[in-house]
Parts: structure tokens; C-alpha cells; sequence
């Protein structure tokens, strides 16, 4: 029954997700079909039923359709596999189908995990529902211009001239001396060295075919600025139309605050010389017990690492010695959660090597859900299951996805492995 269960939801779930990105197997009204099996084929319900309900049925093991646009030309090719099947399995043969029909754009999905693919435009990437036929439309329009890009001249005066386009021309600039009040006036935002190079980095990997780009900086060093520049780059070379730039909802007078009360306890620990030298020799145990006795709770500043770890801003709890590692350059940053979940997963798969490839994803689930959550463990290790059932962040049918052998080697593994301390909040 279990497994009569699991095949029935592949073809359901996909069914789902188009029709409610807004495609359609029939016609509705006066909106006609805009999915195919074959090109210029109209499909039937028992074409879909023929399929099977995880598309056991069908001849190649997977079933590739094609979604078209307002014309009835096809627009994307979908390649629908099994639950238990990895989507990126077979991408080449998607892609050679996609080619043979005109189409620019695949999606790979097995009803629990889908890639969209832009085939003009590196690799297949993680979404979680299915594009509408007008926001893939208006994505078609854009059509990448590396060349203008790379070509793109960017000097540290690449914002100013947004700002004020003629600033050279005009007095204030001219004059050396009236030039520093002039720039404040005008709230003329120059790019500094560091930010000037970041942009040209990511130039340069453009120029070598990459398209996604990672800049990591410290606050208060203009991460604003920066992307204002990068989204100018974008824009002017023909490269985007639109932006979408997301912020954390925090303040900037509280993130001014925080972030001066950890530079304080940076300055006061770094010209400590018992710290440096015990940190020097390795010496953790006695720079930790030092750190508490005479540094901590004091009347000057009431450092405590609490305050600490609200200063620095990161989503889980952090040690006192990453906090002295960090601000003796021992590590460049703090890790986020996620990170330290990946990087625990890795060590996992590197240690057993599951065979199901198809069902990492569900392991990897279990794992964080495991990890992060008390409740989840207690849950599993009582195996009061049926809890699962309105749990929202791990359900009975994520536990259910698990490998049987999985769901007892993965809370053996954590507990004796993983540190659930640092992923506290």
C-alpha cells in the first residue's frame, strides 16, 4: 500500500505545479492547451493515463513535455521522471530535444525536486515551482551581452556619474580646495579601491564564461555601494531589465551600534598581550578562562558573549573561540548555519557514499531537520512518527522518502559526530 502510495504522487505533483503556474493539459474557456506530448498533437486524458501514475509506463522511463507560448510554438521542453529518479539524469538528452524544437529553456523535475535550465546560460538551478508562461516570455527577452559587459569601462567615479553627470565640468570639482565640501554637498559616492576591484573581478570571470558571482564583505566596508554598481554594470550593458535586490530588515543604527561594540572588543582583546601571546602558542583553554576572568563583565563595557554574538550578527550560536579566531584572522568569517549543515552533510555522504542518488535530497533533509530541531529528534528517537504528521518542518512524507537504513544511521551518525551546540539560535 506504502508503495502504491508513493507512485501515485510524480504525475500528481507535476500536474500540480503547471497547472498552477498556468499551464494547461486542455482547453479552458478560450484558453487553449499550451502543453503537448508531441508537437501539434493535442493530448488526450488517456494519453496521460497510458503514462502511468510515476511514469512507469512510459516507453523511455521519463516523458518529456512541451509547453508552448501564446502562438503554440514550443517555449520549454519539461522532463518528467519518476520520484526516485534524479532529474539531472539524462539532461543531455533534454537538451538535445530541447534543440531539435527551437527551445531555449528545460525544466527537470520528478514531482519533488525541479531544475530549471536556460540553456544559453550555464547550468540547470534548484526551483521550487514552475515558471508562468509570461515570466519565462519576458525572461526570453532578455538576451545576455557579455561582450558589452566585459567591454564595460568602470572607474571609481562609476556611481558619480549616475549621480551627476557633469560633476567634472563644475567649480566645485575644479577647485582642489573647495573639491572635499563639494563631494559632501553633493553626496558623491566614489567606489574605493577594493570596491573598484570586486567589480572588475567579476568582469573578468564573465570573461571566462561564469555567471554567477559571490561577493563576501565585511560590514560596514559599502556592500550597498557595491551592488549599486554592479546593477548599473548590468543594466547599462543590455545584461538585465529589471533587479531585485533583497536586504535583511535590520537597521542601520542598530547595525552601526552592534557593529562598534564588536570593534571594541576586537581593539581591547588585540592589545591584550596575554591573549596574543596564548593564542600564539595555541594556548585555547587558558585564553578562553582569561577572556571570562578579566575581560568579561566588567564595568567599562559588560562584554558577554551573548552581546557578542548578537554584535556579530550570525544565525546560529557562536563559540568564544571563534569569536577570538575571527578577530585574530585565524578564520576570515563566521560560517552561517546552513554552511556548517552542508559541510557536516558532506563529511556523511563522503563517509558512506549512499548509492541512492535519487534520495540525497531526502537524506539531507533528514539530516538538518535532525540536527536543528529538538523536536524532530525526540520525535525520532521515541518514534512517535505519527507526529510527523503536522509537523512543519519535517512530515511523515519527508521521513518516508528517507532509505529505511537511513533513518537509524543518520541520528547514530549525529550523535556521535556532530556538535548540535553551534546550531543553536
Amino acid at each position: 500500500m506504502q508503495k502504491k502510495m508513493k507512485e501515485a504522487t510524480a504525475r500528481i505533483k507535476i500536474n500540480k505545479l503547471l497547472e498552477a503556474a498556468g499551464w494547461r493539459f486542455f482547453q479552458e474557456g478560450n484558453a487553449p492547451a499550451n502543453i503537448r506530448l508531441e508537437p501539434s498533437v493535442t493530448i488526450k486524458s488517456a494519453d496521460l493515463d497510458a503514462l502511468g501514475e510515476n511514469f512507469e509506463k512510459a516507453e523511455k522511463g521519463f516523458v518529456d513535455f512541451l509547453l508552448l507560448d501564446a502562438k503554440g510554438f514550443p517555449l520549454i521542453v519539461l522532463e518528467a521522471k519518476a520520484e526516485d529518479k534524479n532529474p539531472l539524469v539524462g539532461k543531455e538528452q533534454a537538451r538535445k530535444y530541447a534543440r531539435s524544437q527551437n527551445c531555449r529553456f528545460v525544466i527537470l523535475s520528478s514531482g519533488n525536486l525541479h531544475y530549471f535550465w536556460d540553456l544559453e546560460r550555464g547550468n540547470p538551478y534548484v526551483i521550487t515551482t514552475f515558471p508562468t508562461p509570461d515570466s519565462v516570455i519576458g525572461y526570453q527577452k532578455v538576451t545576455p551581452k557579455p561582450e558589452r559587459l566585459i567591454a564595460e569601462q568602470v572607474g571609481d567615479d562609476y556611481i558619480v556619474l549616475t549621480q551627476r553627470p557633469s560633476y567634472q565640468a563644475e567649480a566645485g570639482w575644479k577647485n582642489e580646495g573647495e573639491r572635499p565640501s563639494y563631494i559632501q554637498a553633493n553626496k558623491l559616492r566614489f567606489l574605493r579601491p577594493y570596491q573598484l576591484k570586486a567589480i572588475h573581478s567579476l568582469q573578468a570571470a564573465v570573461d571566462v564564461g561564469k555567471d554567477r558571482f559571490l561577493f563576501e564583505m565585511a560590514t560596514g566596508t559599502g556592500k550597498t555601494l557595491t551592488a549599486a554598481a554592479v546593477v548599473k554594470l548590468f543594466l547599462r550593458s543590455g545584461n538585465a531589465s529589471r533587479v531585485l535586490f533583497l536586504v535583511e530588515q535590520i537597521t542601520a543604527e542598530g547595525m552601526k551600534i552592534d557593529r562598534m561594540f564588536f570593534e571594541r572588543f576586537e581593539d581591547t582583546v588585540r592589545e591584550n598581550e596575554t591573549i596574543a601571546k596564548a593564542i600564539d602558542a595555541g594556548q585555547w583553554d587558558r585564553v578562553i578562562d582569561y577572556v571570562n576572568r578579566e575581560i568579561f563583565d566588567k564595568p567599562e563595557e559588560y562584554y558577554t558573549l551573548d552581546k557578542l554574538r548578537k554584535a556579530a550578527a550570525v544565525d546560529r550560536r557562536l563559540t568564544l573561540r571563534e569569536i577570538l579566531e575571527k578577530v585574530f584572522g585565524l578564520i576570515p568569517r563566521f560560517k552561517s548555519k546552513d554552511e556548517l549543515l552542508e559541510e557536516e552533510f558532506a563529511k556523511f555522504v563522503a563517509d558512506f557514499k549512499p548509492e541512492e542518488a535519487g534520495a540525497i535530497p531526502a537524506i539531507k533533509t533528514f539530516f538538518k531537520a535532525y540536527v536543528t530541531s529538538g523536536q524532530v529528534r525526540h520525535i525520532i528517537d521515541s518514534k512517535d512518527f505519527t507526529v510527523l504528521a503536522t509537523h512543519p518542518m519535517f512530515s511523515t512524507r519527508d521521513f518516508k522518502a528517507v532509505p529505511a537504513k537511513y533513518r537509524a544511521l543518520v541520528p547514530e551518525y549525529i550523535k556521535d559526530y556532530v556538535s548540535l551546540n553551534q546550531f543553536a539560535a
